[in-house]
């Protein structure tokens, strides 16, 4: 199947900036670039996946590592996923005691059903709004009945920021502020059940508007 223009261009990109990338952010969790409210969902994320029970957690669009490291030194079993080979690269150094591989949103390098949770930290901003049905309907292949998914993004009206010379890469990259209410409805339409929604104003320097977090489950 012919890859869509926008993976390719993420692709381009995190592959080009990739040490730009973690020299900026480092590779693990930290005060820098999550306010607590942000630490605190995925720490809520972290005990309801634990308490359903041990199982494998994938965190899509793993970039270096940051937050699957975090969710492993807390007890969860976690592997990592990106479309860029340059960062999969830089996680499986800088955290070569877990898992990584190459992967897109609509191809996760899983089988069916064999999913506890899945994170989405900040990976589906560079994805249009009508493309997320088809990263919902592989998720609902790849996550159990009731496992549960955590998706965090810029929140907005939709609108799109062209960036040209993206992170320093040489390369242009459209990233999207999705309307909160729309990803719901995306979720809700590929068979998830939203039971979180949190919203936080700007706080940290980087950041130049609201956020996001969503809390999914998968229904039978």
């Amino acid at each position: 199947m012919l890859e869509p223009d926008y993976v390719t261009a993420a692709r381009i990109v995190y592959d080009r900036s990739a040490q730009l990338y973690v020299d900026a952010v480092g590779t693990e969790v930290t005060a820098r670039c999550e306010a607590p409210l942000d630490r605190a969902v995925l720490e809520a994320f972290v005990e309801l996946v634990a308490t359903q029970g041990p199982g494998l957690v994938l965190d899509i669009g793993c970039g270096p590592g940051r937050v699957a490291a975090y969710l492993a030194d807390r007890g969860l079993t976690v592997r990592g996923t990106d479309i860029s080979p340059r960062m999969v690269e830089a996680a499986r150094e800088a955290h070569p005691e877990l898992s990584f591989d190459e992967g897109a949103l609509t191809e996760l390098p899983v089988p069916a059903a064999s999913l506890l949770g899945a994170v989405y930290w900040y990976s589906i901003i560079a994805t249009p709004l009508e493309e997320l049905r088809d990263a919902w309907r592989e998720l609902d292949r790849a996550l159990a009945i009731d496992g549960r998914a955590l998706v965090a993004f810029q929140a907005g009206e939709n609108e799109r920021v062209d960036r040209h010379d993206a992170y320093g890469s040489s390369a242009d990259l459209t990233l999207y502020r999705h309307s909160v209410d729309d990803v719901i409805a995306s979720l809700a339409a590929a068979g998830f059940a939203v039971r979180a929604d949190i919203r936080r104003q700007a706080e940290l320097p980087h950041e130049a508007g609201p956020q996001a977090f969503l809390l999914a489950q998968r229904q039978t």
